[in-house]
């Protein structure tokens, strides 16, 4: 990758609405990890794939084997993409069945090694284990790099405190948007190189630093 090349940022939303609170969670966590690239002195190029718009198509394709253009344009963005924000609206405690047909169009290899951000909107703050025993386990399937922090937002996230339990929604965009950026920075070269400071203990000393030590015999005079 040219350091001195955008980076391509693709973001899908499955979003069934217009306006949805997918597509603006979407669209804050895109600020947040173009505004760190910005930061680290990287230019972003961002293109956003609304799946609703993609619904016939998607179906179609099931049906027939081929992707119509412009669906065949979206996997483009998406595969070709340095790094993937995907944001899902869950219903029934997992993803929606647009969001997963369409990764279901995408080849199983075309998103080995590829940053991903997981994020999710819904009615309740139950829900958002989906995140966890869904999204994460579909893109570990697909063999792409999924950062630390994934992002819910509940109704009650938006324009208030959410739950006093956790972290504010505007904290986790931003701790996921810093992970991404980092990770896109490491990636293309900008990023600081990994050292391994740690020393290899071999594993006899690990065992023998286990082991109860006898008690000192008394000198004889």
């Amino acid at each position: 990758m040219n350091a001195q090349e955008p980076l391509r940022l693709a973001v899908v939303s499955a979003g069934l609405s217009n306006p949805s609170s997918t597509r603006l969670l979407a669209d804050r966590l895109t600020e947040a990890v173009r505004g760190e690239l910005d930061t680290a002195g990287r230019t972003t190029e961002v293109h956003v794939v609304e799946l609703r718009e993609l619904a016939r198509d998607i179906a179609d394709h099931f049906v027939s084997g081929y992707p119509s253009p412009t669906l065949e344009e979206a996997i483009t963005t998406v595969t070709g993409a340095d790094a993937l924000i995907a944001v899902t609206p869950v219903f029934t405690s997992s993803y929606s069945g647009l969001f997963k047909s369409f990764f279901d169009v995408i080849d199983n290899d075309a998103l080995t090694g590829k940053p991903v951000l997981i994020a999710a909107t819904g009615g309740t703050a139950r829900h958002s284990l989906a995140l966890d025993h869904a999204l994460r386990p579909l893109f570990a399937y697909l063999r792409a790099v999924v950062i630390p922090t994934s992002v819910y937002a509940a109704s009650e996230d938006w324009g208030g405190s959410g739950d006093p339990l956790t972290d504010t929604l505007p904290t986790r965009i931003a701790r996921a948007g810093r992970e991404l950026s980092a990770l896109l920075a490491g990636l293309s070269g900008g990023g600081a190189p990994v050292t391994d400071d740690l020393a290899v203990v071999p594993f006899e000393q690990q065992l023998a630093a286990l082991r109860p030590q006898a008690p000192a015999r008394p000198s004889t005079p």
